[in-house]
């Protein structure tokens, strides 16, 4: 009986053990949840919770959209890091769901060439990342500069 208790016990363990996301909860689709907060550390924590090979992307990102934008603003709203510049607004999120990560240009449609994913909203437009694929960094960091330099979101 007691093998059986030990076994059963670790199972339990096992499933109520949390992935290596930094210690944040996990919502549906796999998007860390974080609160609510301005400047560099909340983002930070979200990249940290980010689960499995998004992380990585995540830091990734941060650093491309920081070299390509200086002197960007950052803040974690509705569990998405938002990129912006003061007094313009937001002008980029992110987002993980379970197989990918979502860039959102929230003036997207203004972009040359325009990212290629649509977007219910008229002017948003997407870039999804998936496991594996190859970043094309200077097609983002020309999306990133063209997307600082335009009004952005007030969220």
């Amino acid at each position: 009986m007691t093998e059986k208790t030990s076994i059963r016990s670790k199972k339990v363990a096992e499933k109520t053990a949390k992935p290596s996301n930094a210690g944040a909860t996990l919502l549906a689709g796999g998007n860390p949840q974080i609160a609510k907060g301005e400047g560099d550390a909340p983002v930070q924590a979200y990249i940290a919770a980010m689960p499995d090979w998004k992380s990585d992307v995540g830091r990734r990102l941060d650093a491309l959209i920081e070299r390509t934008v200086p002197g960007v603003q950052k803040a974690v709203k509705w569990n998405s890091p938002l990129y912006g510049m003061e007094g313009q607004g937001w002008f980029l999120g992110i987002h993980c769901f379970t197989k990918y990560i979502k860039v959102a240009f929230f003036r997207g449609t203004s972009l040359a060439p325009v990212p290629p994913g649509d977007s219910k909203s008229n002017d948003t437009r997407y870039l999804n990342i998936h496991e594996g694929d190859q970043l094309d960094e200077a097609q983002l960091a020309a999306w990133i500069k063209q997307a600082s330099q335009l009004s952005g979101e007030r969220m």
